[in-house]
């Protein structure tokens, strides 16, 4: 919480479910990266949070963008960034829409596959594409693997094919997992990329950039390494696996960049339980799943969720306000609130600012999205 979120709230009192983002935290959050992985070009991922505000700030702050759609394209194009500084980098893409893209000036592609790489040279000519590898996905709370990216036996084959296609195989792209709090898990991937590099330079394909994705974390319910950490870890593996031959770098930041710059206020619709003798008391919000927490999930990413109440407190099953069974968010993370909480207050539920306002429904049960604004 910050004193501009605070400070909005009392005032402007909006209704609940919302999302407020602090503008100055976004910008800081840029700044503390850019120190971090200064050799690196930054291409916010637009997902984590697409707000006019958010992309107009980067995109004056110097960021370029990682893209997974055209609606995503046009938001960041509506900043007046030039399409140089958009990557499309979604493996999974309709022609139509790659076509669309490179109507639009964008001639940068990701591709894991041959079919998709048949795609971008047929719709896309001459553009630079870089082809994705498989991770673990070790050590991170929202896993990115097996769904995008290919081995890298398939990856030097598809990269050198790239060569033989109208367009021009630029690089390696990977990504460790979201919220990844182990700096050292870049480290694997990097030797494979290094790895890359050297087999297509025998083959007489020359390979210049290496996108090392996203993966940095927010500081939810458990404290994570620094920024810093990251950068000297990454620095450091470049060096030992490229040498002196390190090529153009990229991240993808996303929920590095928005995440803590967010709070979502809700409401206590209900408390309850399910007999007489329950020791946990059911707590249901304005805000469940389906309106923008899906991070929840398997209640893989636990968010920081605080009451004005004090005095004791007392485990709590947390779950959202829809006809569905699957609507719970926290039922075995031990979650507690205090014993005074009422129907009717309100909870802050910090760190928010990623991954919430792309992911609510746009009215299931009738809900409406999650409202956002940005001060």
């Amino acid at each position: 919480m910050t004193k501009k979120i605070d400070r909005f709230l009392a005032e402007r009192r909006p209704a609940t479910p919302c999302l407020v983002m602090d503008l100055d935290v976004v910008a800081d959050n840029y700044r503390k990266l850019r120190r971090a992985v200064p050799r690196a070009s930054i291409y916010y991922a637009v997902k984590a949070n697409p707000a006019p505000e958010i992309l107009k700030l980067l995109a004056k702050a110097g960021s370029s963008f990682d893209t997974a759609s055209i609606n995503e394209i046009d938001m960041v194009l509506a900043t007046g960034a030039s399409a140089d500084r958009i990557s499309f980098g979604n493996t999974i893409k309709k022609k139509t829409d790659i076509a669309a893209a490179y109507g639009r000036g964008v001639k940068l592609y990701a591709f894991d596959s041959e079919a998709e790489l048949g795609k971008i040279s047929d719709a896309a000519p001459g553009s630079r594409v870089f082809c994705r590898i498989l991770t673990s996905g070790a050590n991170a709370d929202w896993p990115l693997s097996r769904k995008f990216g290919c081995d890298v036996e398939m990856a030097r084959k598809l990269l050198i094919e790239a060569a033989k296609r109208d367009v021009v195989p630029y690089g390696v792209s990977f990504h460790v997992g979201s919220q990844q709090r182990d700096p050292n898990q870049w480290d694997a991937a990097v030797a494979q990329a290094a790895w890359l590099f050297r087999e297509c330079e025998q083959a007489g394909v020359q390979l210049s950039m290496l996108n090392i994705g996203g993966g940095f974390p927010t500081r939810y319910r458990k404290t994570v390494p620094g920024m810093s950490s990251y950068g000297a870890a990454i620095d450091e593996s470049l060096s030992r696996h490229f040498g002196n031959r390190i090529p153009d770098i990229i991240v993808e930041p996303g929920r590095q960049m928005v995440g803590s710059a967010g709070v979502i206020q809700t409401e206590v619709v209900l408390i309850s339980k399910k007999a007489d003798n329950d020791t946990k008391r059911w707590v249901y919000l304005d805000i469940g799943k389906f309106g923008g927490l899906a991070e929840t999930m398997d209640e893989a990413i636990q968010y920081p969720i605080v009451s004005a109440r004090d005095g004791a407190v007392a485990p709590v099953v947390l779950a959202g306000p829809t006809c569905d069974s699957a609507d719970i968010l926290y039922e075995k993370a031990d979650y507690r609130l205090p014993e005074s909480l009422e129907i009717g207050d309100k909870l802050e539920i910090r760190s928010t600012g990623a991954y919430t306002t792309t992911y609510a429904s746009v009215a299931f049960n009738g809900f409406e999205p999650l409202k956002c604004y940005c001060v």
